[in-house]
């Protein structure tokens, strides 16, 4: 049974969201926060699997609640699930820094929205397409990073890179393997030797990774 922490500061959206949650297989809402200081001594409390979390409530917003969340012994298992209806760069840039990870918006659909908690749930990353679209123009915004060698990258393999640079433009774990003409167990391999040495705590941490060394250069139409 995955747990689930619902944070909202509109009563009605988290019961929304409670009533969803509950009414599917395998899911069941184990608290219920409507600000971020509440969502973090729930998490504290109630060691939620995954945690449905806004972006703007009061006395801590969603980032800082995130942060918190990740960074505290007790809670850093959960898996941060950011709900916001701010299609925002600046929002997807925190939220990952943060830890969070996965970002949507909350005009997903129903069954989007169960499927994200359940990939988040079981260890992946997730990012909406017009999301992942917004971080990539992000980092298109930043000056270019030159020619020299990627920094921090000194540990990686020719192979591991182009995994990770795959990784960056979102690709799954099987596209990756029918791209790259490997086999899924060999790129799970690959990915999991990345998260180690690039000290990353999921997918999301490592498109962090693969930008902000240059690994990856974004155009300035926003793709990869």
């Amino acid at each position: 049974m995955i747990r689930v922490l619902v944070a909202d500061d509109q009563a009605l959206v988290r019961g929304s969201f409670r009533l969803l949650v509950d009414s599917a297989p395998g899911l069941t809402v184990v608290g219920e926060a409507g600000t971020g200081a509440e969502a973090v001594e729930l998490a504290r409390a109630e060691r939620p699997d995954v945690v449905l979390m806004d972006v703007r409530m009061p006395e801590l917003d969603g980032i800082e609640a995130t942060r918190r969340i990740r960074a505290a012994p007790g809670t850093a298992a959960a898996r941060v699930l950011i709900l916001t209806t701010f299609d925002l760069d600046a929002y997807v840039y925190a939220a990952l820094r943060a830890g969070a990870a996965g970002f949507l918006l909350k005009d997903t659909p129903p069954a989007g929205l169960l499927e994200a908690i359940r990939v988040v749930a079981g260890g992946d990353a997730l990012l909406s397409p017009s999301v992942t679209r917004r971080l990539i123009a992000e980092f298109a915004r930043r000056p270019e990073p030159g020619n020299r060698p990627p920094p921090g990258l000194d540990g990686v393999t020719d192979r591991e890179r182009e995994v990770l640079a795959l990784v960056a433009r979102g690709l799954s774990n099987a596209e990756i393997a029918e791209h790259l003409r490997l086999s899924l167990a060999t790129v799970k391999t690959h990915t999991g030797r990345l998260l180690g040495k690039l000290n990353a705590r999921d997918r999301a941490q490592l498109v962090i990774v693969a930008y902000e060394t240059g690994l990856v250069t974004p155009t300035r139409d926003g793709g990869a």
